[in-house]
């Protein structure tokens, strides 16, 4: 049996609450999370980090560095706090240990380019992504004649546009020079201008849970609705690059996401206007 340890702003949020079981289903034992810590007591009513490990059956550990020892494997959470990234994982990523970085994998450019940096210096294969890059119905679309991408989904800003970015890239690439955002704060819109000038859109609109994209292809236009269960093919490519060391997403492409990220929560500051990636 491999032992994954977590790492966590806090411990109790939904991906931590539904990654141990998920594992433990999909490898019947073979993996399962073992050790945690969280960086902070949650406040808001939520479980104390020693009644979320004591409900899970995972030992609470007092350092990361205990975790990093016990552990075959290691996952950086705080999905909400990406600004926690850099100091949460540091040392998981100077272990060699293979480490996932959960999504949104930083607050911006620099910080991506210096999470990355950490982990080549020291020989350590991590990688991070939205878990709707691994959708299968996503996965199965064609995306080298794709002109032109309109894309719907719901959500707070700050931890869902990855959640569209990244189809978008997926299927269209990361070239994208530019970005404009084109609605309000009632129904939040993006322009993204792509370097060979191709386009694509998405917003946010309220009490929408669907992951939804027309996709304009060279002679058609295709609408995709990525409703199938993307969590557990996310699951099994990450368990997948923890058994192989692959890593499913380079890194320039993640950084290059995260560019893009950053740009578009600048924009808001300047509706109908460039801002460059």
């Amino acid at each position: 049996m491999k032992s994954i340890g977590f790492i966590d702003y806090f411990l109790n949020e939904w991906h931590a609450d539904n990654y141990p079981a998920w594992i433990n289903a999909q490898t019947n034992g073979e993996m399962q999370v073992k050790y945690a810590y969280g960086h902070i007591q949650p406040g808001d009513g939520l479980m104390t980090n020693e009644q979320w490990a004591e409900k899970n059956g995972v030992e609470l550990c007092a350092t990361i560095d205990e975790v990093i020892e016990k552990s075959d494997y290691i996952v950086v959470l705080s999905p909400d706090n990406p600004e926690m990234h850099v100091e949460l994982s540091k040392k998981a990523l100077e272990s060699g240990k293979p480490v996932y970085v959960d999504k949104t994998f930083s607050q911006d450019k620099a910080d991506a380019e210096t999470i990355f940096a950490i982990a080549e210096a020291h020989n350590t294969p991590c990688f991070s992504s939205s878990a709707l890059r691994f959708s299968q119905k996503l996965q199965a679309t064609k995306g080298d004649d794709v002109t032109c991408i309109v894309s719907t989904a719901g959500g707070p800003i700050k931890n869902y546009i990855i959640h569209q970015i990244e189809p978008i890239c997926v299927l269209m690439g990361t070239d994208v020079d530019k970005v404009m955002f084109t609605g309000n704060m009632e129904c939040p819109t993006w322009l993204l201008h792509f370097a060979d000038g191709r386009t694509a859109d998405f917003r946010l609109m309220k009490g929408e849970i669907t992951f939804s994209l027309k996709i304009n292809h060279a002679e058609t236009t295709e609408q995709l609705n990525i409703d199938d269960d993307f969590f557990q093919d996310f699951i099994a490519a990450m368990l997948h690059f923890f058994r192989t060391g692959d890593i499913p997403v380079s890194h320039q492409d993640t950084v290059n996401i995260m560019a893009i990220r950053e740009a578009c929560l600048k924009s808001i500051d300047i509706p109908c206007e460039w801002v460059a990636v």
